[in-house]
């Protein structure tokens, strides 16, 4: 039977069949003729319907399978936080689809995972950030590797989330917290509190990166993946300077360890949150110099456009969630009505007394 063949080197039948003007060469595993042909004739049907050719990758592949293809050959080549992807997906998003095929996944059955997920007390910033993952994952399944035709967590309303933290360091906690801090630890808390530098772009500093002549640290890449100036005030001036006189010579980063290595984050967070107990100061992370940065700037009249900058934000509303904290701004607004209102009236005035002049002396006529 033309279509149906047997290889030397395998016991199987064989069908050879062309599709759509693309050759597929399958085995059909299974040494019975009888069985061959009914298969043979099965798909040629099933073709010409488009059910069986036409299927995706996909239907055959289980969504623990996508994930680790996409931590491997994507996440680790293209995002700098592919480790944080890497842990969010095989702790909590691998376990729960894992042995799904990825076409079987659909709307309802994500429903059933965020339930699931409230269920285990995580909250709704949590759910959304794998929700957000996995979105992702499924995109590049549709779009680069043809494993799927839909996104099935695109059609999955976000869960509500609460309002960000708004907490930020007082000058009196600050000084607590100074005071208490080792010397390494207590020179990345200030550079923070003067650079609003977020955590992995402080620790990652190079002295390649650092220019003392024009007063500019430079990031080459920042979470959102642009590049960022950061112009350096005086305090964090001085510091660099200091260290860049006594610094490790086999290192090339600014803040090191004891023994010259790049501070590992595990430590620092350590550290911090051990400081942060022994001087009682509450609800308070190390992201949160980071705010007290923008917070004391928006406190001090500057322009929240120019916050955005030096935040490195790419989005205006990110940085509006501090206008807040200069209601004295929004006084500034109102006020710019006083002038134009009393220049209005006083307009309006002098024409209302130069119509009684005219018509009194129309009168006296």
């Amino acid at each position: 039977m033309k279509g149906l063949f047997k290889r030397p080197d395998s016991p199987y039948w064989h069908i050879d069949i062309v599709h759509k003007g693309k050759r597929y060469r399958k085995s059909l595993h299974t040494t019975s003729k009888r069985q061959a042909e009914q298969f043979y004739h099965k798909i040629k049907s099933e073709s010409v319907e488009g059910r069986y050719l036409d299927k995706l990758e996909g239907e055959h592949k289980t969504f623990e399978e996508l994930a680790e293809k996409y931590i491997n050959d994507y996440a680790k080549r293209h995002k700098r936080s592919w480790d944080k992807d890497a842990q969010r997906t095989r702790n909590h998003l691998t376990p729960y689809f894992g042995k799904m095929m990825v076409t079987d996944i659909t709307p309802k059955v994500i429903s059933q995972y965020k339930a699931y997920r409230y269920q285990q007390g995580v909250c709704s910033a949590t759910i959304n950030r794998e929700l957000t993952i996995m979105k992702h994952m499924y995109s590049i399944a549709v779009k680069e590797w043809e494993w799927c035709r839909d996104n099935p967590v695109k059609r999955v309303s976000m869960e509500k989330e609460r309002p960000p933290r708004d907490r930020w360091l007082s000058f009196e906690e600050e000084a607590k917290l100074l005071k208490a801090c080792p010397d390494w630890l207590r020179d990345v808390v200030i550079f923070a509190l003067h650079t609003g530098m977020r955590q992995g772009e402080i620790l990652g500093l190079r002295w390649k990166d650092v220019n003392l002549s024009q007063g500019i640290a430079t990031l080459e890449m920042t979470k959102n993946g642009d590049r960022r100036s950061v112009p350096l005030n005086r305090t964090a001036w001085e510091m660099l300077l200091r260290k860049s006189r006594v610094r490790y010579l086999t290192s090339d980063f600014v803040f090191t360890s004891s023994t010259g290595t790049q501070i590992d984050s595990g430590n620092l967070r350590r550290d911090f949150m051990r400081v942060l107990k022994g001087t009682g100061i509450k609800g308070f992370c190390f992201h949160d110099l980071r705010h007290t940065f923008a917070t004391r700037l928006v406190q001090r009249g500057i322009d929240v456009y120019k916050v955005q900058k030096l935040l490195g934000h790419r989005d205006i509303k990110t940085t509006q969630r501090y206008a807040h904290h200069y209601p004295e701004s929004l006084r500034d607004s109102v006020e710019s009505l006083d002038s134009g209102s009393s220049d209005m009236a006083t307009s309006r005035l002098r024409h209302v007394e130069a119509e009684a002049v005219t018509m009194t002396t129309e009168e006296a006529i």
